[in-house]
């Protein structure tokens, strides 16, 4: 259950899954690479793709867990087309440098005083900031790419499994206010595959809508200082 979810212009709310806006759209011949897939929102995107005839590649850190995923995937979706990818996120030493060049940078992030929630809000933050530059870039370049950012919502996925607090608050009221994953993977779903978003980009969506993002998220000098630093750290 979604408490305080209206439907919006698109005629889905947080209520909606992604199966439901997914109905009926035939997705032959396109190919989602999903990261994260082999739990929560990443595999019920995953999951939902493929039921719609995408490709899907499973970009995963783990392959055992990946290859039980995509067995009980192509067994419950006889024609569906999975593969998985192994991301190598081994280096440790280039994570140091990043955080320690990163804090030195100007932007308002200081990633040397870490705290695991404010970490995770900057790298969603990070995260938009990049889809907004990609898409200007995009635009600029004259190229038919779009690019989009997403909020899941609230869902009860494992990311509460270190925070007993928050554990302890979805537990007690978790059917008012947290969304399912079948719910949370809805908006991801409905900007890859709805006909609603063709040529749509540079774009915030929450509960398959486009929405206001927050103003620092906006700021279009600091994405493209973010995207210069990223560039330099990755040469």
């Amino acid at each position: 259950m979604w408490l305080f979810s209206r439907k919006g212009s698109s005629g889905f709310s947080g209520y909606s899954t992604a199966e439901e806006v997914t109905q009926e759209i035939i997705g032959n011949g396109l190919t989602a690479i999903v990261t994260g897939a082999t739990s929560g929102i990443g595999a019920e995107t995953a999951r939902v793709l493929a039921l719609r005839g995408v490709h899907v590649i499973m970009a995963v850190r783990n392959m055992a867990a990946a290859r039980d995923v995509k067995e009980v995937m192509e067994r419950d979706i006889p024609s569906a087309k999975i593969d998985a990818m192994e991301l190598d996120l081994s280096s440790m030493a280039s994570v140091r440098k990043f955080a320690s060049e990163f804090n030195s940078s100007g932007l308002p992030l200081n990633l040397l005083m870490y705290h695991s929630l404010s970490a995770y809000g900057q790298s969603k933050l990070a995260n938009v900031l990049h889809a907004n530059e990609l898409a200007r870039r995009l635009k600029e370049d004259g190229v038919e790419i779009t690019a989009n950012s997403v909020h899941p919502g609230v869902v009860d996925t494992d990311i509460f499994r270190h925070h007993s607090l928050f554990r302890g608050l979805v537990n007690l009221v978790g059917q008012l206010i947290v969304k399912s994953v079948q719910q949370g993977a809805a908006t991801t779903c409905y900007v890859a595959l709805h006909p609603n978003v063709k040529g749509v980009c540079g774009k915030y969506f929450g509960d398959c809508d486009i929405t206001k993002a927050s103003s620092q998220s906006n700021d279009a000098d600091l994405a493209r200082k973010l995207w210069d630093f990223s560039t330099d750290l990755v040469k």
